[in-house]
């Protein structure tokens, strides 16, 4: 440092000419960028958050080759991709993996993947002769170079378990619960249904914070594999050996014998609302619907966090006995909203930024899981 000597014999520091562009206030280092899954989405947070979204191209050759181009300089910045998982989720999970690795090799900061929906999430237990997917899923993910993660209401909280770094695991249940209570008429006469006993938790989490009662229905046609043939029924060979000799051979786990569908509890003239972590296959929903409407429930609603509405399930909602389907935008559905007038969307943006914003300015989280209970 240059010094001088001022008419009172004092030392102080000389000063040093400007120059260009050394003076200007040092630009954020936060990077917003966002694959093709979800651009709408990644807009509102960064606008939420003041910053712009982030020159990132990506697009496919004609071999359907994915490639991404990343315009601006990501050099020891934090980096958050923006990516959910669509019909087309083999290309979200290929771009991810790519935009995360991009900038893994550019000597990013650090790299955050927001997945408001997390791809194969239903794959999660080991099914006779597969894999578990979730797994191989969250290795590629860590393996690409993403640090942390950010996802909202996973089909199983165990899947975090999965990662190698830390998994932070919003709700959206707030928003649905605000939806029950402003925009559902008389909504104290309503009964939480549980689809199938396997949601039952979710929907008592729901009906104790609204003090409300519960539904359950049971016997219903579950999604399983347990029918497939698959040549496990195949009988073993009888044992010959003397120790060995069990008449009859190793005993056969007894079938399940589903019962007719039935409702546990009471809806008779009363608003029935179903909730759930995704709707998918719409089947299942509209059958439930048919059952509430059956045994006397006057309004039915559906609330979900993620809603795929694959095949032809717009036209199936529209058809049923089911009032209005509630799910947030964590997927894009703005085609189905267009096929059938029943289907509404929370925007949940808001908890996506300041997660982010919380993250990127290290400060505590505990204020997105507050009242958040194992149930939930």
């Amino acid at each position: 440092m240059l010094l001088s000597r001022n008419k009172f014999g004092s030392i102080r520091p000389l000063k040093q000419p400007k120059l260009d562009g050394m003076d200007a206030p040092a630009t954020s280092d936060i990077v917003i960028i966002n694959g093709n899954s979800h651009p709408d989405l990644a807009n509102l947070i960064a606008n939420r958050l003041g910053v712009a979204n982030g020159g990132c191209a990506v697009y496919h050759k004609t071999n359907r080759e994915t490639m991404v181009e990343i315009g601006d300089s990501v050099r020891g910045k934090d980096i958050y991709i923006i990516q959910t998982g669509t019909k087309d989720v083999n290309n979200n999970i290929m771009e991810l993996l790519i935009m995360a690795y991009a900038c893994k090799t550019s000597s990013a900061k650090s790299i955050v993947g927001v997945i408001p929906y997390l791809p194969y999430s239903k794959q999660c237990k080991m099914r006779k002769r597969g894999c578990i997917v979730s797994k191989l899923l969250a290795k590629m993910m860590c393996t690409s170079g993403l640090s942390h993660i950010i996802t909202m209401d996973l089909h199983q909280k165990e899947i975090q378990g999965f990662f190698d770094c830390p998994v932070d695991n919003l709700r959206a249940s707030p928003f649905l619960l605000q939806y029950i209570q402003e925009s559902i008429p008389d909504y104290r006469n309503s009964v939480i249904v549980a689809r199938n006993p396997g949601s039952a938790k979710k929907a008592t989490s729901y009906a104790e914070r609204l003090r409300l009662g519960i539904a359950v229905i049971h016997g219903e046609q579950k999604e399983s594999e347990a029918d497939e043939v698959d040549g496990r029924n195949s009988p073993p060979t009888l044992p010959k050996s003397r120790t060995m000799d069990v008449s009859g051979g190793v005993p056969i786990h007894p079938a399940k014998e589903k019962p007719p569908i039935n409702v546990v509890g009471d809806v008779g003239g009363r608003i029935a609302i179903m909730v759930d972590d995704m709707i998918d296959d719409v089947q299942s929903f509209v059958a439930a619907a048919e059952v509430l409407k059956g045994r006397g429930a006057y309004k039915i609603y559906v609330l979900a966090t993620h809603g795929l509405l694959s095949q032809d399930a717009p036209r199936l909602i529209e058809d049923s006995a089911i009032d209005v389907v509630v799910v947030t935008n964590t997927i894009p559905h703005e085609i189905q909203k267009m096929q059938c007038h029943k289907i509404k969307t929370i925007d949940i943006s808001i908890l996506l930024a300041e997660a982010i914003r919380r993250i990127h300015n290290k400060e505590s989280m505990s204020y997105l899981f507050k009242n958040v209970t194992l149930e939930d």
